[in-house]
C-alpha cells in the first residue's frame, strides 16, 4: 500500500509517497482501508517539526473508511464496518492505516466517507470550543477569525445555533459571503482595524469571546476586541506561534481570560469521544451542520494541499483521497 511519509522535517517538499507493507493489526487495533483523510494544520506542525515526531512517519491523523482486518481482543468492530477517527497520529494520508479500536467512531449510513473525514476533527473541536471552553449563550457577541475556513465555518454555525451574534473576519469578499451564509451577522476584512470595528459593532463593549486559530498575526488585536472579563480562546497558530507576553496585560485590559485548548484533552475517554462525534455526525446527517469540502488531493498532491492550507488560498476543509 502507498502512504505519504516524512523522513526529515521540513517544507512541503519533504512529503514523499512511499510503498509500505500492508499493516497488520496488533491486539486492540483495527486496519482500515482509507476512503478519505482530513488535512489539518496539526499535520503541518508535525511535518515541520514544530510538534516533534519520531521519523519516518505517515502524515495525517484523521480519516474515514472501511474496516478490513481486526486484531485480537477487539469487540464491537467488524470487517466491513464504516468508521471514522481523529487525533490518531500516523493514521491519515495512506491507503491503509492502523487505528486503536477504542478511537474509532461508527459512521451513520447517511453521512458519506468524505463528509465524515471532513467533519470529525474540526467538528469536535468546534463542539468543545463552543460548549466546554466557553459555553456560548443566546445574546453573546462572538468574534471568529478566518470565518470562511473549515474551522471558522463550523464555529460560526454552532455559535449562531446557540443564539449568539457572530462577527467574522475573512481576507476576501468571496470568503466573506461564505461566512455570511454560515450565519455571521457581520464580516470584517482581516486587513482592517478589527478591534476598532468590533468596538463599533458592539457599542464599545467588545465581544464575550474570541475564537482565534490564526495566532501571531491576530493575537494582540483579539485581546483588544474583548469585553471586561471576556475570554480569549487561542486554538491554533496558522500565522505562527504567539510570542511570550506579560500576563499583567490580561489584568490591564479588563481581567481577561486566556486559554490554549486542544481536542485531544477533550476526547480523553471513549464516552466523551462518542458524545462529541455523535453530536457532530447527527447534526451533519440532519442538515443542521453544513460541512464544506474546499479541495480534494491525491496522495501525490499532499504537498500542494499543505501549501494551499498554509497560504490561506482555500475555504472549507481539504481532503487527501487515496
Amino acid at each position: 500500500m502507498r502512504a505519504v511519509t516524512v523522513r526529515t522535517p521540513g517544507g512541503p517538499e519533504v512529503l514523499e509517497v512511499t510503498d509500505q507493507p500492508t499493516p497488520e493489526p496488533g491486539p486492540g487495533e483495527v486496519r482500515v482501508d482509507v476512503a478519505a483523510a482530513g488535512v489539518n494544520f496539526i499535520d503541518i506542525y508535525y511535518r515541520t517539526g514544530t510538534y516533534p515526531m519520531p521519523t519516518p512517519f505517515v502524515v495525517g491523523s484523521e480519516g474515514a473508511g472501511r474496516v478490513s482486518a481486526v486484531g485480537d481482543g477487539v469487540d464491537g468492530v467488524a470487517v466491513g464496518d464504516r468508521v471514522g477517527w481523529a487525533m490518531v497520529p500516523g493514521a491519515g494520508y495512506a491507503e491503509q492505516v492502523l487505528v486503536p479500536a477504542d478511537r474509532l467512531v461508527p459512521l451513520p449510513d447517511d453521512v458519506d466517507d468524505e463528509t465524515a473525514a471532513a467533519s470529525l476533527l474540526q467538528g469536535m473541536t468546534a463542539h468543545f470550543l463552543t460548549r466546554s471552553t466557553y459555553p456560548v449563550r443566546a445574546g453573546d457577541d462572538v468574534l471568529v477569525h478566518a470565518a470562511a475556513g473549515g474551522m471558522g465555518l463550523l464555529l460560526t454555525q454552532l455559535a449562531t445555533r446557540a443564539g449568539a451574534r457572530v462577527i467574522g473576519t475573512t481576507s476576501t469578499a468571496e470568503k466573506a459571503e461564505l461566512a455570511r451564509q454560515a450565519g455571521a451577522a457581520d464580516v470584517l476584512r482581516s486587513d482592517t482595524d478589527v478591534a476598532a470595528e468590533v468596538r463599533r459593532l458592539t457599542g464599545g463593549r467588545g465581544v464575550a469571546v474570541v475564537y482565534d486559530g490564526v495566532g501571531r498575526a491576530t493575537f494582540d488585536a483579539s485581546l483588544d476586541c474583548l469585553r471586561t472579563r471576556g475570554m480569549m480562546v487561542l486554538f491554533g497558530a496558522a500565522s505562527g506561534p504567539v510570542p511570550p507576553f506579560d500576563p499583567q496585560v490580561l489584568n490591564r485590559k479588563g481581567s481577561l481570560f486566556l486559554t490554549r485548548p486542544s481536542l485531544g484533552h477533550h476526547i480523553v475517554t471513549r464516552e466523551e469521544l462518542l458524545e462529541r462525534a455523535g453530536d457532530v455526525l447527527s447534526w451533519v446527517a440532519s442538515g443542521e451542520l453544513s460541512v464544506r469540502v474546499g479541495g480534494r488531493y491525491p496522495l501525490e498532491g499532499a504537498g500542494r494541499a499543505h501549501e494551499d492550507l498554509a497560504g490561506r488560498r482555500t475555504t472549507g476543509k481539504l481532503l487527501v483521497v487515496p
